[in-house]
């Protein structure tokens, strides 16, 4: 790293919701809903000069069993609403939305992004999400209809579309010419067709002040990969290592120059936790008391009946793992499932696992279930989210607090100025959009004509 300049750290608020990181039974917990805890938490990153409020989004609640299983988002209200809202109590702070590609149209999506941008005044984005999940899609008009290869070649034409309904006006489009009566005028019509689309009309909105509202995406498969190089501003992606995040960001970050891009046009954003503490022993005795909260006895049991396909609540979550092999049934969980590879594999491996470090059940689920997570005191944090950015393993987290809405306070108060005090963090915000804080570059009108045909051939 010697001679090379210090490179600023991008830090993001995850609004964690109810899901496998949130610790919802904590007394500390407060609402998932009420408006309140969103303006909390927005307001607190925005005190800590973040660059961006972030929100993910369920369309459907995951089954287990045949019942609720509570481990997902849920019981949040609608992401364009919260983040509409958001932006009227807020100044600088980048509002994030993950809106599925799948079972949205371009028109709606292009119109809804531009409103939160136009709105917010240039602090909108967009996270593009796709599914081939047949279960989601019963709750939509499609339902199921979407092949899984399909799914990006659809994410990359609905970004097309929407790339080009936001480009339509001219400059010049919007005239308020109040005595001649004319308020806008040589508005095009844009006539697009697709695999997917057919669309003819003029777009509703004058170009936003982003011009684009950034775009993330979470993906780590190849085909994710390629889709992010071709098309995002940021990726949303989660690695363990420094050295896993490095083949990452190396890994993306070289395929951007056949799209005509360079690496400061995409940032790696990886997930991450934080538990601080007054020492590193406190610290580490902290984060063990929240894995253990996060992960309980019926949740280790769950996760491992996603895997073995059968009843497992016989078992001792304390106790070993099952003797019996995977039954091979996909169904027992309907929605996301985090274990997409064949599950005798796995089961092998985790076999394989508990007995070398002599792991319960449950020992197991918190070892093979865990985020990127730093743990410290505050400067030992600081020291180890900067390390991994100096050393192009990322260039930013987004934070997922285990606590909502509160769980960031202590990182703001006693992580951010280490971090300034190292030099690797704002001291103020220096622009007003979103673009302006990840220093990403203005779209122009046509920009990345030549990703769009990538994305769609990769």
């Amino acid at each position: 790293m010697s001679g090379k300049p210090r490179k600023a750290v991008h830090l993001a608020a995850h609004f964690p919701g109810v899901n496998n990181t949130t610790v919802w039974s904590d007394p500390a917990s407060k609402s998932q809903i009420d408006f309140e805890s969103f303006v909390h938490l927005a307001q607190t990153a925005e005190r800590g000069l973040f660059d961006f409020f972030f929100l993910a989004e369920g369309l459907r609640l995951r089954e287990h069993l045949g019942r609720i299983h509570d481990l997902d988002v849920v019981g949040r209200p609608d992401t364009f609403t919260v983040l509409n809202a958001l932006a009227a109590v807020t100044d600088k702070l980048g509002l994030a939305g993950t809106i599925n590609s799948t079972y949205n149209e371009p028109f709606e999506l292009a119109k809804q992004f531009a409103s939160l941008d136009h709105l917010s005044g240039g602090r909108a984005a967009w996270n593009v999400v796709t599914s081939s999940d047949a279960f989601t899609g019963e709750n939509f008009r499609r339902g199921g209809y979407l092949e899984h290869s399909q799914r990006y070649r659809r994410a990359a034409e609905v970004i097309e579309v929407s790339r080009a309904l936001w480009d339509s006006w001219p400059g010049d489009s919007l005239v308020v010419d109040r005595e001649a009566g004319v308020f806008a005028r040589d508005v095009p019509e844009i006539s697009y067709r697709n695999t997917q689309f057919d669309i003819s009309g003029r777009f509703v909105l004058p170009p936003s002040p982003q011009g684009h509202p950034v775009l993330l995406q979470a993906g780590d498969s190849d085909e994710g990969r390629e889709f992010g190089a071709a098309s995002a501003d940021a990726i949303f992606t989660g690695h363990g290592s420094l050295a896993a995040g490095q083949q990452f960001y190396a890994d993306v970050k070289g395929r951007l120059a056949k799209y005509g891009r360079t690496p400061d046009e995409l940032k790696i954003l990886p997930a991450a936790t934080f538990v601080l503490g007054d020492t590193a022993e406190d610290a580490q005795e902290r984060a063990r008391h929240i894995r253990l909260q996060q992960v309980g006895p019926q949740t280790a049991i769950a996760f491992l009946e996603q895997v073995w396909g059968r009843d497992l609540s016989g078992y001792d979550p304390d106790g070993p793992l099952p003797d019996v092999e995977p039954s091979g049934d996909a169904t027992i969980t309907r929605g996301r499932v985090r274990h997409a590879k064949d599950p005798r594999a796995v089961a092998e491996g985790w076999r394989a696992k508990a007995e070398a470090e002599q792991l319960s059940i449950r020992e197991l689920i918190i070892e093979v279930t865990a985020r990127q997570q730093f743990v410290g005191t505050p400067a030992a944090v600081a020291e180890q989210i900067d390390t991994y950015v100096q050393a192009d393993a990322a260039d930013g987290f987004i934070l997922v607090p285990h606590l909502t809405p509160a769980g960031l306070d202590e990182f703001v108060e006693r992580v951010v100025p280490e971090l300034q005090e190292r030099g690797s963090f704002r001291t103020e915000y220096t622009g007003a959009t979103l673009r302006d804080h990840l220093g990403l570059p203005h779209p122009h009108q046509n920009h990345r004509s030549t990703a769009h045909e990538g994305a769609r051939a990769s």
